[in-house]
């Protein structure tokens, strides 16, 4: 009789702990989708800035003398590379999402 009311407190013990564990696991994969969630918000802001700035830095060399220029072609180079692989990304995310 003794050795089932020990199991039994044994099992209750297990059992509370694993429920507690449970419960801190499940706000640790909450605090994980949030900040997943506000990396994502910060990364299609960073693009649309950097599309913006392209697209800026387009309409003030019209002519395209800059975008040949060494500083500033590699400058205009750097944007479009960083442009397209962004693009890529959000992309790959957007079909992953369907």
């Amino acid at each position: 009789m003794i050795i089932l009311i020990i199991l039994s407190i044994l099992f209750l013990l297990g059992t509370v702990y694993f429920a507690y564990r449970a419960y801190v696991l499940a706000g640790v994969i909450a605090d994980s989708e949030e900040y997943y969630e506000s990396v994502a918000k910060t990364n299609q802001y960073m693009f649309n800035r950097i599309t913006q700035t392209y697209k800026a830095m387009k309409r003030i060399d019209r002519i395209g003398a800059f975008e040949k220029d060494d500083e500033t072609g590699t400058t205009f180079e750097l944007l479009k590379q960083v442009i397209d692989e962004l693009k890529k990304e959000f992309d790959a995310e957007k079909e992953e999402k369907k």
